[in-house]
This record gives structure tokens, sequence and C-alpha cells, in this order.
């Protein structure tokens, strides 16, 4: 019994360490690791999305890109939902019944897809909806991890980031391939059925949240106004600091220079013909990819500064990009390279670029986080990246718009690749505006207690798989359509 107990003991330790990455295992822990697992996996019915998109609704490339930017609304409004789950409890509870809720919304949104979806309007109130559902979830899991890390060693800090990422990642890479193979055997509407089960998980594995009830010998609205009240104070004092509004700034300008995904992925299906498998492939190998980009980041980067991260990454990915140019002239055919070989390797290269660059973010981030505001801090300074890929993606349809380019003339696409790569330029001249030293550094005007609110999780926003390459460093799209 004595042997079995301490082999036991030896296999958690083991786990601990060398999986969990120092992270105690907890109910609660399993329980965040599984909402973030789930949204990597609701990435089978990514492709699905975007060929119904395509081929049923028959949007343009300009169409879709726009598209892109209204269901990414409930991001821009994550705050909100912070706002909402930090002041107004349910039955006492800030966590457990947003993520129930949250689960809900997301099955009913599937099933509106695969049922009584049939135009564009309706298309986007149904995406809209299942965007919101994991903005919802993911600023519930946001606070939770900012008030876990709280309690982190600084040699620790990163570890519970990385193991956000990779259980969304894992998500992403068991349902990868799946998501291309299922197409060339099911329906999409099928498939969104299909999908319609995973957001059930979430609902119930809110119950392992360990949450204590807020006082019940006040009456709700008392802590409401005390809760607001103390939330708008310490949200006034930390947004006028230069030292967060700032490397906000660097981020949104990073993010929103335009995008030529939409377009890509229109060039990639309709003129060389890649077939939804290949696509699946594709993704498998693309969620490998972020895998290894965050390993990278958690064993060689998280104390690099972030303006060598930001100006290496910036630099190599717009050079990089311009690799799309051999594809979209067909000179890789000339080089004797396969148009599928050429896709996978260039979509392998830029994933790991994308995902080491985006890390930093979320770390900085999570930084500022003011103790007792963690998820309407978080989701505010998170909702400044999705604004800015809003705007990303506006800017991308106009440009189609203004170019012609469609879903069958690609005649201006190599002058598009151009112009959004060189566009991922303009940040440089602005990364005097983050830290300058490593990421243990305190600004000096940085609350004191933000200093203890390390690394968080952001699964980037509610989209259709889109692209087979990242042609500038993007964050990771897991977590929905």
């Amino acid at each position: 019994m004595l042997v079995s107990s301490s082999g036991f003991s030896k296999v958690k330790e083991l786990v601990k360490e060398k999986i969990l990455f120092g992270n105690e295992p907890s109910a609660e822990l399993i329980a965040i690791l599984t909402v973030y697992f789930v949204q990597g996996i609701l990435g089978l019915a990514r492709l699905a999305v975007s060929f119904f998109l395509k081929d049923e609704l028959r949007l343009s490339p300009a169409q879709v890109s726009a598209l892109l930017g209204i269901v990414a609304l409930p991001w821009i409004i994550k705050p909100l939902f912070g706002f909402i789950s930090d002041g107004l409890p349910i039955f006492g509870y800030r966590r457990r019944p947003y993520l129930i809720l949250s689960g809900l919304l997301g099955t009913i949104s599937w099933i509106c897809l695969a049922t009584v979806v049939h135009s564009p309007v309706s298309a986007t109130i149904a995406i809209a909806l299942g965007s919101l559902s994991v903005a919802v979830a993911d600023v519930i899991v946001d606070s939770l991890v900012v008030e876990r890390a709280r309690g982190e060693s600084q040699a620790d800090a990163g570890s519970l980031q990385s193991l956000c990422w990779g259980a969304s990642a894992v998500g992403g890479l068991i349902t990868a391939y799946f998501s291309g193979m299922l197409l060339q055997y099911f329906s999409d509407r099928t498939i969104f059925l299909i999908t319609a089960t995973f957001p059930l998980i979430v609902s119930g594995v809110a119950w392992l949240i360990a949450e204590t009830p807020i006082n019940k010998d006040q009456t709700q609205s008392e802590n409401t106004a005390i809760d607001i009240k103390q939330q708008i104070k310490q949200l006034r004092q930390a947004i006028t600091q230069k030292s967060i509004w700032l490397p906000t700034a660097f981020v949104f300008i990073w993010q929103a220079t335009p995008t030529a995904d939409s377009a890509f992925f229109f060039f990639t299906t309709n003129e060389l013909h890649f077939e939804p498998e290949f696509l699946g492939r594709v993704r498998l190998v693309t969620s490998l990819a972020s895998l290894v980009g965050i390993w990278i980041f958690q064993r060689f980067l998280k104390t690099v500064s972030f303006r060598v991260i930001f100006g290496w990454s910036i630099l190599l990915s717009s050079a990089l990009g311009m690799t799309m140019l051999l594809l979209v002239t067909h000179t890789n055919r000339s080089l004797g390279i396969d148009d599928h070989w050429f896709s996978l390797g260039d979509s392998l290269v830029l994933t790991v670029m994308g995902q080491i660059a985006y890390m930093p973010v979320l770390v900085l981030a999570a930084r500022l986080c003011p103790p007792g505001v963690e998820a309407t801090f978080f989701a505010l300074l998170m909702s400044v990246s999705n604004l800015a890929s809003l705007v990303s993606y506006e800017l991308g349809a106009g440009l189609m718009h203004w170019m012609g380019i469609n879903e069958s003339n690609f005649d201006n696409l190599a002058v598009l690749v151009i112009i959004t790569n060189l566009s991922t330029l303009l940040p440089l001249p602005f990364l005097n505006w983050l830290p300058g030293s490593d990421i243990e550094e305190n600004p000096a005007n940085l609350p004191p207690a933000a200093v203890h609110c390390h690394e968080q999780s952001l699964i980037p926003e509610f989209v259709p798989e889109l692209i087979l390459r990242q042609p500038k460093p993007r964050k990771k799209e897991e977590g929905g359509f």
C-alpha cells in the first residue's frame, strides 16, 4: 500500500512539473483548462463555416472580410462582460452562472446555423451569438487565471499562460485534420450540429469552479453599488497611466494594419482548388506549429525584451509574408515546388512566429491588471487588440473592393499582398512605447498591485478559418468560427 501511495505521489508530481508546468492540479484548474480546450475543439467547424459563407451564401471576399469585422464586435465589448461579471453576481456567484449561460448560448448559435440560417444577415447574427458565447466564457476564465497567477513566484512567471494556450492548442490539434476531412463526407450543416454539443461541456465544468458566494449580510444592490464604484475608481487610476496606454496603443497599431486573409482563402480554394481535406492538414500543421511557438516562448523568450521580440518579429514576418507572392504568381511552380507543399511550409513558419510574437502581449496585459477588477481590466486591454482586428478586416475588405478582387478575379491579389505586408512595418517607429527591459521590470508608475498580476491567456476572436498562412504575426485564431 505504501509503495502504491509512493508511486501515485511520484506520478502526481511528474504530471505537475512536466505537464502542468508546476501548477498544482485541482478541480478548478481542470475546469479552466477544459474551457480553453473546448474553445480549441470548436475549430472542428471553422472550415465548414468558411465554405458555407463562400459556397452556400455566395459571399465575395470583401463581404466575408466585412462580416468577420462585425462578428468580432463581442470581443470588442469584452470589458462590459467583465464589468457585469465582477459587479453583478447571479445567485451570489460571479463566475459559474456566466460560464453555464455562455455554453448554452454557444449551443443555440450552432443549432441555428445548422437549421434556420439561409441568408447573410441570419448567418451574421448566428455567428455573432457564437462569438458572444466564447467571449463571455473567455472573460470568466481570464479573471480566474489572473487571480490564480497572482500567487505565482517570479520564477514561475509564464507557466500558467503557456498551459492555457497549450490546452487550447491541443483542442485545436485534435480537431484540426478532421475539420477538413469531415467536409469530404458530411455537409457543413451536419458538422454544425456535431459542434453544437461542445459548448455544453463548458456549462458542465462550470460547477467545478471553486467560488465562494458574495457576502450575504449585505443586499445584492449594496454589494453591486460598492463593487461598481470601486471598479470605476481602479479602472480610472490604471487607464490614466502612461505605462499602460502607450503599450496598448502599440498593440492596436500592430494589429490594425489591413489583412488579405479572405482574398487568399478564396484564391487557394477557387484558383488553386485546394480541397477541404488538405485544408484540414494545414490546420493540423498550424496547430502543431502553435504548440512549438508556445514551447519556444516558454523555454527561451519569456524574459526577452518586448522591443526585441516585436522588432524582429515585425521585420521577419513582413519579409516572409512576401513569399505569398510566389504562390499568387505561381513562381513556386517554376521553382519546382508544389502548391500544397509550399502552403504547408509557409503556414508552419509563420504560425510559429505569430504565436511567439503574441505571447508577450498577453503577459504585458495581465501584468497591468489591478486586483479586484481582473475580468474588466484584462478584457479592456484585450478588447483594444480585438478592435484592431476589426479595423484590419474592414480595411482589407475596402482594399479588396477597391481593387476589384472577388471570388474569380485575382489579378490584383499580388498588389494587395505587397500593400498588406508593407503595412506591417508601420508599428516599428513606435517600439519605444513598449517597456525597454525584460518582462520582469515593474514600470515606475505601474500600480503596485499589478506587479503580482501575472500573465493570462486570451482566446482570440470567434471567426472562420479563412487563411492557410499568416502574412503578419496575428493571434492564433482558436476558440470558434
